[in-house]
């Protein structure tokens, strides 16, 4: 009997090889990717080789075992260059502390002798990590120089959208990467770029908030249509200088794939806050029996309403006092905010370490023991480079 078919399944996946010559079958598989929620720095996946011949007989070897390795999210190394983009040198022997999603700034410190100073560039090529050099504070006691800049996604942050001459708004429209562009415009010259692709999405006279930072106006833009902001420095072609380069993408939903809980030997802190108060009286302007004054309840779902739900016991109350508001549409504003800060919330802080997670993506923690489930969106990120080593810590939505 002659070989009809081998085949092989990797993780499942069952595919042809393809016949060389006499019993020679080959076939290239790209390996499946790393199990997220083991601990282990490589996972091992079975091989099947099946081979069929013309008569249907089959025959099969389960004796070969595939190792993927896990790969350093951070295999490469921070970059200088000048204010022009020329790349000088690698940054070792160097501390670095860069953090996006709020302040969005960096504090580098180096050797006293370092001749490194105001516009210089510092990147991690591919990654949003680098900014710009923009002020120095040299110690000689400390024979070290601390140099201090905005990040890329800082940098946004520093130019401010305006409504055109004679209208209320600057209105919108065209593909969302488009849009961006338009956003953009010649704001940082050569060093900013929107990488032409088309997401689909198309935009429809879309209204700009007045006088707001570049960085808010895209965040609110992209958010509406499910995306958010990639930004990544790559080097450029031959003589060229790199740049930064900008793109709408979705945004990722990692809570499946990227769930941690006592399973994954991760470590993280559960607070589910009971104490909260659930009933706010709002005093505002007013004497006596002529005081303005609004009762707002926290409601069964968390939300916030004019009826009571908790009583007795369960009940909590205090005073919120605004002694010079007369407006009962602003004073219900400012209670429904202040009740927010005061009511009970659950919060889950998680260490993520094995994947780089973008800001505006989304990740889940579960806690078996309270049993409970979150799914929050990472709003900042703080790396940390010491001794050549590189550690990220994240902050989700909602952690002090």
């Amino acid at each position: 009997m002659a070989v009809k078919e081998v085949r092989v399944s990797v993780a499942n996946v069952k595919e042809p090889l393809e016949h060389q010559v006499g019993n020679l079958y080959t076939g290239e598989r790209v390996a499946p990717q790393r199990q997220l929620k083991t601990p282990e720095k490589k996972t091992y996946y079975p091989i099947t080789v099946t081979a069929e011949d013309d008569s249907g007989l089959t025959d099969t070897d389960n004796s070969q075992v595939l190792e993927v390795y896990e790969t350093n999210v951070f295999p490469q190394e921070f970059i200088l260059a000048t204010p022009e983009g020329e790349e000088q040198r690698f940054l070792r022997d160097v501390q670095l502390d860069l953090e996006v999603g709020d302040t969005n700034d960096f504090e580098l410190t180096a050797p006293l002798t370092d001749e490194i100073w105001q516009g210089y560039q510092v990147y991690m090529p591919d990654t949003e990590y680098g900014g710009l050099i923009e002020e120095r504070e040299v110690h000689t006691e400390e024979s070290a120089t601390y140099l201090r800049g905005y990040t890329w996604r800082g940098l946004l942050s520093q130019k401010v959208v305006e409504p055109p001459t004679g209208q209320d708004y600057l209105t919108l429209s065209g593909e969302l990467n488009e849009i961006l562009e338009k956003l953009l415009g010649d704001r940082f010259g050569p060093l900013f770029v929107v990488d032409p692709v088309d997401t689909g999405i198309t935009v429809q006279n879309w209204k700009v908030d007045r006088y707001v930072t570049l960085y808010d106006a895209i965040v609110k833009l992209l958010t509406h249509y499910g995306y958010r902001i990639n930004i990544a420095y790559k080097q450029g072609d031959g003589l060229e200088y790199g740049a930064v380069h900008l793109q709408a993408v979705p945004i990722k939903d990692w809570s499946e794939e990227l769930e941690y809980s006592q399973d994954s030997r991760i470590n993280f802190i559960v607070k589910d806050y009971r104490r909260g108060i659930n009933h706010l009286i709002c005093l505002g302007k007013g004497e006596l029996k002529d005081r303005l004054v609004l009762h707002l309840y926290v409601q069964e779902d968390g939300s916030i309403g004019k009826s009571r739900f908790y009583k007795g016991l369960q009940e909590r109350t205090a005073i919120y006092e605004l002694n010079s508001e007369d407006d009962p549409a602003k004073l219900e504003e400012d209670g429904r905010e202040k009740l927010k800060e005061l009511q009970n919330y659950k919060k889950i802080e998680m260490a993520i370490d094995d994947i780089d997670v973008e800001i505006g993506d989304i990740v889940g923690g579960r806690e078996r023991i309270t049993g409970i489930y979150l799914k929050k969106p990472v709003i900042r990120k703080i790396l940390n480079l010491e001794n050549g080593n590189i550690t990220i810590d994240y902050k989700v939505q909602g952690d002090d």
